[in-house]
């Protein structure tokens, strides 16, 4: 069977035009409950499962999204590529709201999460994670959104804050400093967990605004933000669904196999409880 595709989104993701044999799935892991129930469907003759970050509604928090059961849960459905789409905040000039910067790297700047990792408890493992976002997945949605005539930029670091509130302007300069490019608040778990369920990876950073630096501007608020979204969702659904038939259908990059190297505990010392509990990740090892 050919691995699936998953869609990570803001609140509502739920699909697009043309999806055929659409099904809703509610997903029970061992790390809790996922964000929404995963929406399921077939688009140019590939599996594609959605899933909301914030549940429907936007009833979740930065700080409480439950990112392991979500990557569990996509694992589960044999999902093997993610694109995430995500709101971001701009700390460069040439970065305006309603473009797209597909980042490379992150800085870390949370204090706030716990479960970065399903490793732990009898099992360690310690994943590369030098180069964050499968450079393969970033070209396609490179190669998408350039066809799709979005104002798309390749490469650049995102800065990962806990929230929920927007940086202060002190903030703001120093990330712009150090030459950082976006901001956002959910992302780099997500990358992170992503990694070592061996699925490759890549984000959409969709420009809603300019972050605090700039003082012509007003700061960020919530409503500057959904006008962006809104024209921001429109061009994310184009570039998604143009990826879709450009993903390949095998799962044979280097992201697939991130585990090989990565776990210190020898086979010998992995208990039953641990196995049950990692199955969809640890994937017949």
């Amino acid at each position: 069977m050919t691995p699936a595709i998953g869609i990570i989104g803001g609140s509502g993701v739920s699909g697009f035009d043309g999806m055929e044999n659409v099904e809703r799935r509610k997903v029970e892991t061992p790390f809790g409950d996922p964000s929404d129930e995963l929406i399921g469907g077939t688009y140019e003759g590939r599996q594609i499962w959605f899933l909301s970050r914030h549940g429907q509604g936007h009833t979740i928090a930065p700080t409480e999204v439950n990112h392991r059961a979500n990557f569990w849960a996509l694992r589960s459905l044999g999902v093997r590529w993610v694109i995430c789409a995500t709101a971001v905040g701009s700390l460069k000039e040439e970065y305006a709201p309603r473009s797209i910067v597909l980042p490379d790297q992150y800085f870390d700047r949370t204090s706030q999460r716990a479960g970065n990792t399903f490793f732990g408890g009898g099992l360690v493992a310690h994943v590369d994670f030098a180069d964050p976002i499968s450079a393969g997945m970033r070209a396609i949605l490179l190669e998408a959104g350039r066809a799709e005539g979005a104002d798309i930029y390749d490469g650049g670091t995102y800065v990962c804050m806990d929230g929920p509130a927007f940086s202060t302007r002190a903030e703001s300069h120093f990330y712009r400093h150090f030459g950082y490019d976006i901001i956002g608040m959910t992302n780099l778990p997500e990358a992170k967990l992503a990694r070592e369920a061996e699925i490759a990876l890549a984000t959409l950073g969709m420009v809603t605004d300019y972050d605090s630096w700039r003082s012509e501007d007003e700061s960020v608020t919530g409503a500057t933000v959904g006008e962006h979204l809104v024209a921001n969702a429109e061009m994310s659904g184009k570039v998604l669904k143009r990826a879709i038939s450009l993903v390949p259908v095998e799962a044979n990059w280097p992201e697939h196999s991130s585990l090989d190297a990565a776990i210190f505990t020898p086979r010998e010392h992995w208990s039953e409880e641990t196995l049950e509990r990692l199955r969809p990740i640890l994937n017949g090892r």
